[in-house]
């Protein structure tokens, strides 16, 4: 409360060009805190569900659309390793994709462990 007191004794003791520019960045400000917040992943996996016939790049596509608030540089390993699988050792698709699915569903509750103990912490 005192400081937006103190932000209107300053805003009324600048001239009128002044006045004007301060309100344009105060309005800069808050449109870039608002792209901001928008620009956020969301906290919850899009409900994006999986079609009959998929590929596993396909699936891996799916499955980041899915889950845009994971990092993908912890994924990638993993992700990499099953399309190995299936390429070079033969693994059917559909058992590659399911262990993709198992993968990026086990991130993403390592996720909210860890957002979870942020916010129990001090």
């Amino acid at each position: 409360m005192r400081d937006s007191k103190r932000l209107i004794s300053i805003f009324r003791s600048l001239s009128e060009t002044r006045q004007q520019a301060l309100l344009d960045y105060a309005e800069f400000l808050a449109g870039k805190e608002g792209a901001e917040i928008a620009a956020a992943p969301p906290s919850e996996p899009l409900p994006i569900p999986r079609p009959e016939q998929e590929n596993v790049v396909k699936a891996i596509q799916r499955l980041m659309q899915t889950y845009p608030m994971l990092e993908r540089n912890q994924i990638f390993h993993e992700a990499s390793a099953q399309m190995t699988r299936h390429l070079v050792h033969g693994v059917a698709a559909a058992e590659a994709i399911d262990e993709l699915e198992r993968i990026f569903a086990r991130q993403y509750q390592q996720y909210r462990d860890m957002l979870q103990k942020d916010l129990l912490s001090p």
